[in-house]
């Protein structure tokens, strides 16, 4: 059950709970943010620092990838790197992560069986690792508003294609698209419910950055 401030305590949900999750960071590169249609380009930004920051103070593994480096696309983007510092992006050039040894050997090696995703481009980098890691036998989150498609409608379709393999589906905004392999299917969850979810077992307080609440470090 999700909980607000000064509710009472209910059963735990442990849908997201940090300790099982990691982070997965796609393609996060300049290169590929200018062809973004789907979301302002800042906003999206400060979208995906705010995830990165959110999963450090959570202490979640983080793992990043990026592609074509040095043909089109740049490194990660300086401002989410600077919020992550101690990553170091593997390079590939697999379109599909999930086809990549050792992108998906550092993702597999963290332990964790939830992923939560963040990416560029919805159509494709994100969609296919998605797929895969849910196949796979993963949970698989993907953060809407830190993904970035080529356009409104083009992102809205690889959303729905993640949410159709999960055999249900349900609309929300700001929201971690969920599925499980064993569990009812795609969910939208919104970054206030993330957050009592993920300081359900915490009494410390929590506060706002960038529309996801995170307990202070």
């Amino acid at each position: 059950m999700t909980q607000g401030p000064g509710t009472a305590r209910a059963t735990p949900d442990i849908l997201i709970e940090p300790k099982y999750c990691a982070l997965v960071l796609v393609d996060q590169q300049a290169g590929l943010a200018f062809g973004v249609g789907s979301i302002d380009r800042q906003m999206l930004l400060n979208n995906v620092i705010a995830l990165a920051r959110t999963a450090t103070v959570f202490r979640m593994p983080i793992v990043a990838s990026t592609s074509a480096t040095k043909v089109y696309s740049g490194p990660l983007m300086p401002a989410i790197q600077a919020a992550i510092p101690e990553v170091v992006a593997i390079d590939r050039r697999n379109m599909n992560v999930w086809e990549d040894d050792a992108a998906r050997g550092a993702i597999v090696a963290t332990g964790r069986r939830k992923l939560i995703f963040s990416g560029l481009l919805t159509e494709a980098c994100v969609t296919f690792p998605v797929l895969s890691a849910r196949a796979a036998g993963y949970e698989v989150h993907v953060v809407g508003d830190a993904c970035g498609g080529l356009t409104p409608v083009s992102h809205d379709l690889a959303m729905r294609r993640m949410e159709a393999a999960g055999r249900s589906r349900r609309r929300g905004s700001r929201s971690f698209w969920s599925s499980s392999a064993t569990g009812p299917g795609m969910r939208p969850m919104t970054g206030r419910e993330l957050s009592w979810r993920l300081t359900a077992a915490d009494t410390a307080s929590a506060w706002p950055m960038h529309g996801i609440w995170i307990k202070p470090a």
